[in-house]
């Protein structure tokens, strides 16, 4: 399985790029199960992810992916990543405590490897709540002048399989697109090849992939999509497979682990 759930660094780099200008046009479309057009992201471009924290992106770029807290960049094609189905490293207080998944003993049950508090998804009632808060953040970033939404660790139930159902996920997932399509914004499946199947009816419109060329998904990716998907690696070998079978034909980049910001210790980005 790919590596999933990147939190954003404690440490940013401000709002680099500047205020937002209309964003170059992909192809545009309606949204699954709606009639408002959104507009996909241009597809096989050089990309960045930047989750981590912003910064000025090389001069070839022209789609980038940062946290709903920073600015978009400025005359670029602009995804908002939001932590969907996780709390952010130290941000479990803001969350109501019942929102939070237990175990059985009681204890808030985390992703170990980003210390997040994971999401109780599996009502209806505490999936509205969840989703209010999210649309929230959506709204943010169509405010900003995103043009794209990336909900982060959709695929928290393959992780939590004890807990959580992927019926549980989707159920969520169409919450935030809908109300995503109807603020124009077109919608990522990050991840999560369980559910590519259901992507259309779950409203997703393009992918991003992480780590896909490491385990072999990106052409399940491709078939999904019709090609409009961004790929990360974060591995030598990965990249190096990735631009071998996937450069000429999606978008691929890759990245440290920590997403951090140009200038932080660590960082690195590399294309094919």
């Amino acid at each position: 399985m790919a590596l999933t759930g990147l939190s954003i660094a404690a440490v940013r780099a401000g709002s680099a790029g500047g205020s937002a200008s209309p964003s170059p046009s992909g192809p545009v479309s309606a949204a699954p199960g709606s009639t408002t057009a959104v507009t996909l992201p241009p597809r096989h471009v050089p990309w960045d992810y930047q989750i981590g924290g912003a910064y000025p992106p090389a001069a070839d770029v022209r789609v980038v992916s940062r946290s709903y807290e920073d600015a978009p960049a400025k005359g670029l094609y602009n995804i908002c990543n939001i932590n969907a189905y996780q709390a952010e490293s130290g941000a479990e207080r803001d969350w109501d405590a019942d929102l939070l998944l237990r175990d059985t003993h009681g204890k808030v049950v985390h992703d170990k490897d980003w210390d997040e508090a994971v999401l109780d998804i599996r009502t209806a009632g505490k999936r509205e709540r969840i989703a209010a808060r999210l649309n929230g953040w959506i709204d943010t970033c169509a405010a900003k002048g995103f043009r794209a939404v990336e909900p982060d660790n959709y695929d928290s139930f393959t992780r939590f399989p004890s807990y959580l159902k992927a019926s549980q996920a989707e159920a969520l997932m169409k919450l935030l697109t809908r109300h995503a399509h109807a603020k124009g914004l077109a919608v990522a499946q990050k991840n999560t090849t369980e559910l590519l199947a259901d992507r259309a009816s779950v409203g997703l419109d393009f992918a991003m992939a992480e780590e896909c060329a490491e385990y072999d998904e990106c052409g399940a990716f491709a078939d999904a999509f019709d090609g409009n998907v961004l790929v990360v690696e974060y591995t030598g070998n990965g990249m190096a497979t990735a631009c071998a079978q996937w450069g000429g034909t999606l978008g691929v980049v890759r990245r440290d682990e920590d997403v951090v910001p140009e200038g932080a210790a660590g960082f690195l980005r590399k294309t094919c």
